[in-house]
């Protein structure tokens, strides 16, 4: 697909290139200047090219054929451990995915809940969904 030479087409370019499905504002921070790139990342949020889950943080989008609403082109907790992987911080398995690993529980869990190794208060989510987080040790 060919893009404009406006910083919006820049940024869309890059976008498609990109493998990862979780994109950060720093990614395009060489393209221009803090307010012009949030503008352009703000229309393409609006064109649904993007969804933003977080603070500096954006996801691919889709259109579904569902509902016809624009949506993550992967599930939240998807996002979300590659989101905390691009932050720096390690995601585990939380308690309730092991124990149902392990047999010793039968609830399956949602996998919106995420280990870990250390504290963070970023939220990660979209359209009222957010991700938890669980503490725990390596």
């Amino acid at each position: 697909m060919k893009y404009s030479k406006t910083l919006e087409g820049k940024i869309a370019t890059r976008i498609a290139r990109k493998q990862s499905s979780v994109l950060l504002r720093e990614d395009f921070d060489n393209l221009g200047g803090y307010d012009q790139v949030g503008r352009a990342l703000l229309s393409l949020t609006k064109k649904g090219k993007l969804i933003k889950i977080g603070y500096g943080l954006y996801a691919k989008a889709k259109v579904s054929s569902l509902t016809g609403n624009t949506i993550p082109v992967e599930p939240l907790p998807s996002l979300a451990r590659k989101a905390l992987d691009r932050l720096g911080v390690a995601a585990l398995p939380s308690q309730a995915e092991i124990d149902y690993q392990q047999g010793r529980s039968t609830q399956v869990p949602t996998g919106r809940l995420i280990g870990v190794n250390k504290r963070i208060s970023r939220k990660i989510g979209y359209n009222n969904i957010a991700v938890n987080y669980e503490r725990r040790s390596q």
